[in-house]
Parts: structure tokens; C-alpha cells; sequence
């Protein structure tokens, strides 16, 4: 199996983002559920597995570390800080280093682990310096509680602050077919520094896997229901687009999930893909996208029928925008 290398690690190309498990996505599934579809991950080949302290406030590491914790040594584990839940009950986005020791030691708790391998800001506090709370990191690093460093949704810019401060592993941001603010800036700046990309949400939230026909049906609490990509109107103007990209799935000989992974991956050798899913047999789709390699014609097609010229809708509304760090397009 091919690896790519996440920092000091090296793992497959194709990791699990744990998210929908817990969080985010209607209602989850049942704990026994979970435990079957993570130990089918670690069974399949899967060594590296993304968690947050936000994801279900806590439920999703929680989780990971009850059904994991006699299998630790067999993937890199990642997990975030800065995002939270405040002991009120409240979402809370705080980068001050006396709060990101706090939330380390309830996730080192939660995971139920000595120290986790990759650790994210999860998105940045612009009332604190990024170079304080990279450097709070770096202390933890060197307390042997965590082994690398990464940041989320940040700027090329706020990228090289941070890696003066201390070398980071990783960068995580959105990127997919119809997500391609990474190609702005932030890629170059990861292939400049050494530092590992990671996409999170390569299958744009199950827009690219062709499954998601009609996002009327989606709960009330699912977090699509305020992207203004899957308002109806502009839902249905993608779905457009989507018609194209799967006559270029059945050129290449995979299915519409494969294809979007294996672009992402294509694009660049420092680049690992963490979608996620709550479902064995998408389990299995997923992981297998590494073995698939995509012509040099597939990605010239799919670049003229899917960018950020095409697409309908901005990525985040208003209010979410004003967390994200990530240069945009001109308007």
C-alpha cells in the first residue's frame, strides 16, 4: 500500500474523519454502530483517524478512546483545540494558551491516551497572536503530551508566522472539486515549508459522491442546512454540474466518490484526503480511491466542468465566514 508522510508519520493517503460519528450530520449513528465502523477502518487498512474536541463536545473522542485504546499503536491520531464547549454548554472558539492546556487535558482524558500525534488550532482566535498559541503547542510538544503541530483553515500568511514559531506538521483545510481556496496560496506554502495537506471534506459533504440528490431531506440539525451551497436553488444548479463529472467517472472505470478522491490526491504527493462516513460499504469505496489513478485528460475535464467559477453558492454563510482564515477568490 502506498503511504504519504504527515509530519514524522507516514500513513495511507486515505484517513477517516470521525466527525459523523458524533456531530454535525442529523443524528448519528448508535455507539455500537460506530465502534463497528471504527474497528472495520483500523481492519481495512485505515492508520490515521481525525477527531476534534468540538465533535459532539467531547462524545466523539470519548468515543475513539473507549473503542481504540487497546489498538493505539496502530494509527496517528489527530485531534483539535481552540473550538469548544464552555462549561455553560456554549460553542466557544478561544486560542488563549491557559485555555488550549485546558482543553488538552480533557481530550488526552477523553482519547484516553498519554500524548496525541497531531494536534490542531482548529481555527484561529484573532484576539490572540497566533505565534502565543503555537507556542503554548510547542511547550506541549516538548511536555511529550502531544507530537506535532497543526493548524486549520488558516492563511499561507498565518502559516509561516506559525512555522517560525514551530515547525508544523500539518495544514487542514477544505478542499475538493468545488472547494479549491487551498489552490490560492496555501498549497504552495505547504510544498515551501514541508508541511503536510491535509482535505478535509474531499467529498464535499457528500455533494461529489452523487448520493445527495435532494437536500430537502436533510435533519433540521444538519449543518448543510445553513451552506448556501445547498440551498435549493443553487443545489440544484451543482447537480447540473455533477452530471458531467460522473460521465467522466465511468470514462475512467470508478464511482463518482473514487474519482473526487483520487483528484485530490492527484493534485499533489503532499496531500492526504480524511473523508468521512458513517456507512461500511462507503467505508471500503473510500479507502480503496488511493489504488485508483485518474488520466491526465480526467483531471484536464474536471477542472473545466467543477471549479470556483462554476459553482453555485458561497462555501460558509456570513457568520461562519467570519472564523475562517482561508484567502478567498475575487469576487
Amino acid at each position: 500500500m502506498a503511504t504519504r508522510n504527515l509530519g514524522p508519520f507516514t500513513c495511507s493517503p486515505i484517513g477517516l474523519g470521525c466527525v459523523n460519528l458524533s456531530h454535525a450530520y442529523g443524528t448519528p449513528p448508535s455507539e455500537q454502530e460506530a465502534e463497528r465502523l471504527l474497528l472495520s477502518a483500523l481492519d481495512l487498512g485505515y492508520n490515521h483517524l481525525d477527531t476534534a474536541s468540538l465533535y459532539g463536545f467531547g462524545a466523539n473522542e470519548t468515543l475513539l478512546g473507549k473503542v481504540l485504546k487497546g489498538r493505539r499503536d496502530e494509527f496517528v491520531l489527530a485531534s483539535k483545540c481552540v473550538l469548544y464547549k464552555d462549561d455553560q454548554g456554549k460553542r466557544v472558539l478561544d486560542g488563549r494558551p491557559e485555555t488550549i492546556r485546558k482543553t488538552l487535558e480533557g481530550s488526552l482524558q477523553r482519547l484516553q491516551t498519554e500524548a496525541i500525534d497531531l494536534y490542531y488550532l482548529h481555527r484561529l482566535d484573532r484576539n490572540v497572536p497566533i505565534e502565543d498559541s503555537v507556542g503554548e503547542l510547542s511547550r506541549m510538544v516538548e511536555a511529550g503530551k502531544i507530537r506535532s503541530i497543526g493548524i486549520s483553515e488558516m492563511s499561507a500568511d498565518t502559516l509561516r508566522k506559525a512555522h517560525k514559531i514551530h515547525p508544523i506538521a500539518a495544514m487542514q483545510t477544505e478542499y475538493s472539486l468545488w472547494t479549491r481556496n487551498p489552490e490560492i496560496a496555501v498549497l504552495e506554502a505547504c510544498r515551501e515549508l514541508g508541511t503536510t495537506f491535509v482535505a478535509f471534506s474531499p467529498l464535499a459533504r457528500a455533494f461529489l459522491t452523487g448520493k445527495l440528490t435532494d437536500p430537502s431531506v436533510l435533519a433540521a440539525n444538519d449543518l448543510r442546512r445553513n451552506m448556501p451551497r445547498f440551498d435549493a436553488d443553487n443545489y440544484a444548479k451543482n447537480l447540473a454540474l455533477l452530471e458531467q463529472v460522473a460521465e467522466v467517472a465511468q470514462q475512467e472505470g470508478c464511482s463518482l466518490a473514487q474519482l473526487a478522491l483520487a483528484w485530490v490526491l492527484g493534485r499533489d504527493d503532499n496531500i492526504i484526503a480524511i473523508p468521512g462516513t458513517t456507512n461500511p460499504d462507503h467505508l471500503k469505496e473510500n479507502f480503496s480511491a488511493q489504488d485508483v489513478t485518474l488520466s491526465a485528460g480526467a483531471f484536464e475535464r474536471l477542472d473545466q466542468i467543477i471549479n470556483q467559477a462554476t459553482v453555485a453558492g458561497p462555501r460558509y454563510n456570513a457568520n461562519t465566514q467570519l472564523e475562517i482564515d482561508t484567502e478567498e477568490f475575487a469576487v
